[in-house]
């Protein structure tokens, strides 16, 4: 089964989408498997991270700008913007795609983990996300 989410970002950061993808694993209706989340964009990406303290989520954010700062001179592709190009960096850097086993019908994450697109752009927008399920 696959079924794609739209996921409305505001800017730059981490997003969670664990509930629409515990939805997805839910309809499908699959006790024991593998749900594969994948995002179709170059300049965000994927991540499972700490859903209990917002702050963890912050301080990965603003150590990825410092890893990546925006206005290099050596950037070459700057057309769409000063975070364009740090933004392609980070997805590369991070996932594009993640894997989650399902078992007993539910997405296998740990106690304080979550789901995150992680908008690396500072506008606002919608990510598509892919969610396939296979047994």
């Amino acid at each position: 089964m696959n079924a794609t989410i739209s996921v409305p970002v505001p800017g730059q950061g981490l997003h969670e989408i664990t509930g629409e993808v515990s939805a997805v694993v839910r309809q499908a209706g699959v006790a024991d498997g593998l749900c594969t989340v994948f995002i179709q964009h170059t300049s965000a990406s994927l991540t499972i991270q700490e859903n209990a303290d917002p702050s963890a989520r912050a301080d990965l954010e603003n150590w990825l700008n410092r890893l990546v700062p925006e206005n290099d001179p050596a950037f070459t592709h700057t057309m769409e913007g000063p975070d364009d190009m740090p933004s392609h960096i980070k997805a590369a850097l991070t996932a594009a795609s993640l894997s989650i086993p399902i078992v007993e019908g539910r997405l296998a994450l740990g106690t304080w983990q979550g789901i995150y697109v992680w908008e690396h752009r500072r506008h606002r927008g919608t990510r598509r996300v892919i969610v396939n399920i296979s047994n």
